[in-house]
């Protein structure tokens, strides 16, 4: 499945509003999904589309269809069973990391038919891994080892600190060498970005470029990606969404705890 950039309107006009809007998903505007910045007024009825400055090409978008929709949808439905929110949950994974890997090298190779025929194709480069922000982030784990069976996998464990309430690295394990790899990093529900930006900075205290790093997420707000891409404008993030209101009892959902 190619993925695309949003497509992102512009309006002019003489006067500044507080309430922004994203249109996304296809060309088509009357299908547009809108999401509201953070620092709207509900009160103000008019609406401006966020320019690709402020988003920019690093906001990747799986195309949205009536697959992807129903997905969306059985995952926010709160009268969804635990079984289906699962199975759900992971057919969306899948087409995010498989749309993740689209977006590695390849190198052309030639190999030979079993009739003897030379075929001209492509393979991976060598120097990919996987990194997991515990726990929510563990749930698209498997969805990646199906797609790549030898991929490595690192974990990286974030919690809010209790007095602070700022985000606070307890735990981190990478490959050796995963400043020499391309890193899918992996978290379903991007809501304020806080997380996310703490775990790329672990992952450049390790030698990791932003560059290198492709964040694979399920849903996000537009103030979560904006926050991310602010801070780390070399960083591509991927994702079927962004509106301002995320499922974000993901992770109780998919491992059964809330």
């Amino acid at each position: 499945m190619p993925c695309h950039n949003q497509q992102l309107s512009s309006v002019t006009s003489g006067q500044e509003h507080p309430m922004k809007q994203v249109r996304f998903a296809n060309n088509n505007s009357s299908n547009s999904v809108p999401a509201v910045l953070p620092n709207a007024d509900p009160t103000d009825a008019t609406l401006h589309p966020v320019s690709q400055d402020d988003l920019g090409p690093q906001l990747k978008l799986l195309p949205l269809n009536d697959q992807i929709r129903e997905l969306q949808t059985i995952i926010r439905d709160k009268t969804t069973s635990r079984g289906d929110f699962v199975f759900c949950a992971d057919r969306l994974i899948r087409l995010v990391v498989e749309e993740g890997l689209n977006q590695l090298p390849y190198s052309e190779c030639t190999v030979t038919t079993p009739t003897g025929h030379k075929y001209e194709g492509v393979k991976f480069e060598r120097g990919n891994c996987g990194v997991s922000i515990m726990r929510s982030g563990e749930a698209m784990e498997q969805g990646l080892r199906d797609c790549c069976r030898s991929i490595r996998i690192g974990k990286i464990l974030i919690q809010s600190d209790e007095e602070t309430q700022k985000a606070k690295v307890y735990y981190a394990k990478f490959p050796p060498d995963v400043y020499r790899r391309k890193v899918l990093l992996m978290y379903p529900i991007l809501s304020t970005g806080n997380t996310v930006i703490e775990a790329v900075r672990v992952l450049i205290e390790h030698g990791v470029q932003p560059r290198h790093i492709i964040l694979l997420s399920l849903f996000s707000t537009p103030h979560g990606a904006k926050s991310i891409i602010q801070e780390f404008p070399d960083i591509t993030i991927l994702t079927t969404e962004v509106h301002s209101v995320a499922p974000t009892h993901f992770g109780q959902r998919y491992f059964g705890t809330d």
